[in-house]
């Protein structure tokens, strides 16, 4: 988190105005936004009478009302305060760390809070989203393709809902890749519940993430916000198993209004968790059975991203024997010829071969024709 987030007592004049605004129930973005157009910085609007809003559309006086609290300063520094407790960062546009592509979007956060790490500007994010009702197809095609997109050096989103999503976050972790949580409510208030380990996991290896209050329970209304972040922060969406009406299609809906790219990944013809993805197939979302099929539609993620070495889980690596760790270290992204290995390896090529066939096995390494192989 940048140093402007992290290290002050006390916010500044604007952002504390930000935060006193954001704390206000009924402005949003676009009224904030509106706000700010009609008369000038947050800081400002705090100085002049509340009842001259009343001239900005969506502005009425039960609004006026809660703006003219007499707490609402007060309000807004203790929530500072309660998140520097927890090492949350709050964050707005003008800070470097709020996440570069989330700043382009039609109606973007105020602020974000978040707990660990936002994706800096060479960061490439791909979100994972899918039903809370997974089946095991389903949650394996969300693994299998997290773990690949890890590989290729991507950062995985998701909204830490049960099923696909909660797939998502863990095989990352496992791969020892960076993965992002969005939340519909505050930070302090995890859902479901069951996922508070995960959530802490997550915020240790990457950041979770919420537009909330840091006390907010989730509510109905909340999702559809979480979700325009989700796709927001991403190049692109992969939907896995989503039924006719889900929450994971409203991402992805999101993602075509903010000029993402949408990807589906079918299912079984018969399963009512796979009619949404065929829905978005049909509706001309890329058709996804590999990573590969996602990778090829971002040729910005070259852009975004530094190529980076399969990072190996530490369980996974303690399972190998030494000359297996030693044959998949020497191993790169690129194509990595046995020839090569033998030099590079001690050991003969029949033990090579060997230490490949494991790696192979536990889907560390793909063969390229027949004396290649490439690290997954």
């Amino acid at each position: 988190m940048s140093e402007r987030s992290m290290d002050k007592s006390s916010p500044d004049e604007e952002l504390l105005a930000k935060l006193a605004l954001h704390l206000v129930p009924g402005i949003g973005p676009r009224i904030f936004a509106n706000l700010c157009q009609a008369f000038g910085s947050p800081a400002n609007l705090l100085r002049i009478s509340p009842r001259q809003w009343l001239e900005v559309p969506g502005v009425g006086v039960e609004l006026v009302r809660a703006i003219e609290h007499p707490d609402l300063l007060r309000r807004a520094h203790a929530e500072w305060d309660a998140c520097r407790e927890r090492g949350i960062a709050i964050v707005d546009a003008n800070d470097a760390a709020f996440p570069p592509l989330l700043r382009e979007i039609f109606d973007p956060p105020i602020l974000l809070y978040a707990a660990g790490e936002l994706p800096v500007t060479d960061t490439a994010c791909v979100a994972i989203v899918g039903t809370r009702r997974a089946s095991h197809y389903g949650r394996q095609q969300a693994e299998r393709l997290a773990i690949d997109l890890v590989h290729a050096g991507v950062t995985v989103v998701s909204g830490l809902a049960r099923g696909i999503d909660a797939a998502a976050h863990r095989a990352t972790l496992e791969a020892g890749g960076c993965t992002l949580g969005v939340l519909a409510g505050g930070l302090a208030e995890i859902y479901p519940p069951e996922h508070f380990d995960l959530a802490n996991a997550i915020s240790h290896q990457g950041g979770m993430i919420a537009e909330m209050p840091l006390h907010t329970s989730p509510r109905r209304g909340h999702f559809p916000r979480r979700n325009r972040i989700i796709s927001g922060i991403s190049l692109g969406v992969v939907v896995v198993e989503a039924a006719s009406r889900s929450g994971a299609l409203v991402t992805a809906r999101h993602a075509l209004e903010q000029n993402r790219e949408v990807f589906a990944v079918p299912g079984h013809v018969d399963h009512p968790e796979s009619h949404g993805c065929h829905q978005l197939i049909r509706d001309g979302a890329k058709l996804v059975t590999c990573v590969d099929d996602v990778l090829e539609e971002l040729p910005s993620l070259q852009e975004w991203h530094r190529p980076v070495r399969k990072s190996v889980s530490f369980t996974v690596m303690q399972q190998l024997e030494p000359h297996e760790r030693e044959v998949l270290e020497a191993i790169g992204p690129s194509p990595t010829s046995i020839e090569s290995l033998a030099e590079i390896c001690s050991g003969d090529v029949p033990r090579i071969l060997a230490a490949l066939s494991i790696l192979e096995m536990r889907q560390l390494i793909t063969r390229q024709g027949g004396n290649s192989v490439v690290r997954r």
